[in-house]
């Protein structure tokens, strides 16, 4: 009988879910995702974790609840570093122990840690780690790396050609184009697990692709790209996310296709607060482009959410079509 890993569908869930599901398969492991967000997922992580955590990581104490008594590991990596020389929010660190000493009647966790901050060939270094959790060999567990690497890499050049993630996650591969004069370029700057989880940003992104809008996310940029752009900065950015953040809002203001830019936020997340307003200062002193923060909490009213958007898309088509002479600021 094959062993079943969980996969709680939270935070960097969909970013590498391709990649470790990939590696999991290709080692005969049977991969148990959570459910879709509801309202007794993000309540049960509301009431098992501490109160001065940001929302995303009291959602991922109720995606583990969700998958505590389904699986024989629950996948709590313990990410340090994905990239070279950049850290992650500390909270990933920790994530493992906070779980493990917070809740109760816990599966075996699978807590390796991912530190690619010397080098990213330690990505497969873990990869072997977690294999021989599993009972696998060093070799089996580098065939299986190779493919997941293989898998991961089609599914990156499918979100740079336009394609959202969770789209690419769900199967609904559609890209929306700028094919008329009411279809709007937008590009929306925010953390994976806020973008695209659809219960906590209240279907944020059907909302707008409804409203005949294109969606521009960090997720599509070349790293190239973002590279390039954040050179000119007066210091390097230690976050992963701040680079990749600033990186794609300094590439937008110099494109002439943008029409308006949102940044989505977590109310107490430490990072966002101080990153969006790097990049709104950027946006407001170098261009005049729309710019809106959207902030998430615990709250599921809509109303707030749908109301700002349908203001926000229609004071940019009213300003496309009668008043482009007037200051996005006012």
């Amino acid at each position: 009988m094959a062993i079943k890993v969980g996969i709680p569908r939270s935070l960097f869930y969909y970013r590498y879910f391709p990649l470790w599901k990939t590696f999991f398969e290709e080692l005969g492991a049977e991969v148990i995702v959570s459910d879709r967000t509801s309202k007794k997922i993000l309540d049960d992580g509301v009431k098992s974790c501490v109160d001065e955590a940001c929302l995303p990581i009291k959602l991922f104490h109720g995606h583990v609840l969700n998958l505590k008594d389904k699986v024989d590991y629950v996948f709590i990596p313990r990410y340090t570093s994905v990239s070279r020389h950049e850290y992650i929010c500390p909270k990933f660190g920790g994530l493992p122990d906070m779980v493990r000493n917070t809740l109760s009647d816990l599966p075996k966790i699978i807590d390796t840690e991912i530190n690619l901050w010397k080098s990213k060939r330690n990505s497969k270094k873990a990869a072997i780690e977690i294999g021989e959790i599993l009972g696998a060999s060093k070799k089996e567990s580098s065939a299986a790396y190779n493919s997941a690497v293989t898998a991961y890499r089609k599914f990156r050049e499918q979100v740079q050609q336009g394609i959202l993630p969770i789209d690419i996650l769900e199967k609904k591969l559609t890209v929306l184009k700028k094919n008329d004069e009411n279809t709007l370029n937008i590009a929306i700057i925010g953390h994976v697990y806020n973008l695209y989880d659809s219960y906590i940003n209240m279907n944020m992104l059907n909302k707008l692709k409804n409203n005949k809008i294109n969606i521009i996310t960090i997720e599509m940029m070349d790293n190239r790209i973002i590279d390039e752009n954040v050179k000119g900065l007066k210091k390097r950015l230690f976050w992963n996310f701040g680079r990749k953040a600033v990186g794609t809002a300094l590439h937008i203001l110099n494109r002439k296709d943008i029409d308006g830019i949102i940044y989505l936020m977590s109310f107490g997340c430490g990072i966002d607060s101080f990153i969006c307003d790097m990049i709104e200062r950027r946006v407001k002193n170098g261009s005049n482009i729309p710019f809106m923060v959207l902030t998430l909490d615990e709250h599921s009213g809509e109303a707030g959410m749908d109301t700002r958007l349908e203001a926000f898309t229609d004071m940019i088509r009213w300003r496309l079509k009668n008043g482009n002479n007037v200051s996005a600021l006012g």
